[in-house]
């Protein structure tokens, strides 16, 4: 008994860190969108010159997220963690510190991109499913509702320290939390797996069969998922990097359009938790039918619709989509092709979300400065958003249970 106890609460201790290392993951990517303007006005630099950072972020990490998924898969996550964490704190510092477009590139682009592959989703969600293999949908949502706490929380200490202090002494500010939060957690608390003698809290183990990695990418339905994981990477990340820019030039108040990105994170907090509980007891494909639906409606709206209130509401509602399919990459992968690889399978689909997300913030850069307007990328996000869909609807979601060794 008090071996189970044990093993219980340091379940949840794991699911905590999960939490607290996205928390400062996800509020520390999101503040570039919040520094946009301010970055584009002192540095002289134009808004698809700095877009073009963050598409370089995207691409890196991306890049990089297979390889993480391999090292978690054969080496212990704490140290693939930890090292990604030291790397992430001392880019944010030195972001405080930047006079130059190409130091932008190798902070942010480069060194930010790397660590932060390591802290991202991926590992933290397959840390979720090693420790809670049955319910792995609802653990991977409770962990990546840091991502939304976080960025309301730190988005929201941004835009008050943006006003007072400058984007400078935010991000040095920023780094050094970050420096003593995730770095313990990361190398001090996590563990790889559950001990062997313990089973995990109030679960049994369930193993999938192993895939060999050259039938992942003969697989019709791993195509699938990187179509519908793509394009939310495209629509996602268009609107972190262009919403709080695209308020402001309607004319909402700095402030005002500060706080929304924050609560955008707020609304998703209920949107993860709903997707996770949907995974875990009808599969991954009801919850993401139910955000690209979501997202039909809002992009359809927002070109004909610009005053406060609905760019506000439009903003709050995608909020509430804007992580749902989070959790869902490890209930797809494990459902489809079993757990021996959900490492791997992770990381290749977290990459395709990325680069795609990276193109979708220089996309939204890209129109405004040619066409000053947001609107007909709003149009393009409302034709990718039937792409999602239908993409969603041909998969062949395969249940966990039918695919035990």
């Amino acid at each position: 008994m008090n071996r189970s106890l044990r093993r219980l609460n340091y379940g949840h201790v794991i699911l905590a860190s999960g939490f607290l290392v996205l928390f400062f993951a996800s509020g520390t990517r999101f503040a570039f969108g919040l520094v946009l303007k301010p970055l584009s006005e002192e540095l002289d630099i134009s808004r698809s010159s700095l877009s073009s950072a963050f598409t370089v972020f995207m691409i890196v990490s991306a890049l990089a997220m297979p390889i993480v998924g391999r090292l978690i898969d054969r080496y212990d996550i704490r140290w693939t963690m930890g090292i990604g964490a030291v790397l992430s704190s001392a880019a944010i510092v030195l972001m405080g510190r930047v006079n130059s477009q190409w130091e932008l590139f190798a902070l942010y682009g480069v060194a930010l991109a790397i660590g932060s592959a390591s802290v991202s989703v991926a590992p933290v969600s397959v840390l979720m499913s090693r420790w809670f293999p049955t319910r792995r949908g609802l653990a991977a949502s409770a962990a990546i509702s840091g991502n939304g706490i976080g960025q309301l929380v730190i988005i929201t200490l941004m835009a008050s320290f943006l006003a007072t202090l400058g984007w400078r002494t935010s991000y040095t500010i920023l780094g050094a939390a970050f420096a003593a939060v995730v770095v313990p957690i990361a190398i001090g608390v996590v563990r790889s797996h559950p001990p062997a003698t313990i089973d995990a809290p109030g679960t049994k183990s369930i193993e999938g069969a192993p895939v060999a990695e050259e039938s992942i990418f003969h697989s019709r339905n791993f195509w699938l998922l990187v179509a519908m994981f793509g394009v939310c990477g495209v629509q996602d990340f268009f609107m972190a990097t262009h919403i709080v820019a695209f308020a402001q030039d309607q004319g909402v108040g700095d402030l005002l359009a500060g706080n929304m990105l924050a609560l955008m994170g707020l609304f998703g907090l209920a949107g993860v938790l709903l997707a996770g509980a949907m995974a875990d007891a009808h599969g991954a494909s009801k919850p993401t039918l139910l955000c690209f639906v979501l997202r039909i409606g809002l992009f359809a709206y927002i070109p004909l619709f610009q005053d406060t209130p609905s760019i506000v509401a439009v903003a709050l509602l995608y909020g509430f989509t804007f992580t749902m399919t989070a959790p869902l990459t490890v209930v797809f992968a494990s459902n489809i092709f079993g757990t021996a690889r959900l490492g791997t399978v992770s990381g290749l689909i977290n990459m395709a979300h990325q680069v795609a997300g990276g193109l979708g913030a220089l996309f939204g850069a890209i129109i405004f400065d040619w066409r000053d307007s947001y609107d007909l990328a709003f149009v393009v996000m409302l034709g990718l958003a039937f792409v999602g869909l239908a993409a969603t609807a041909a998969l062949n979601e395969r249940r966990q249970y039918a695919a035990v060794a």
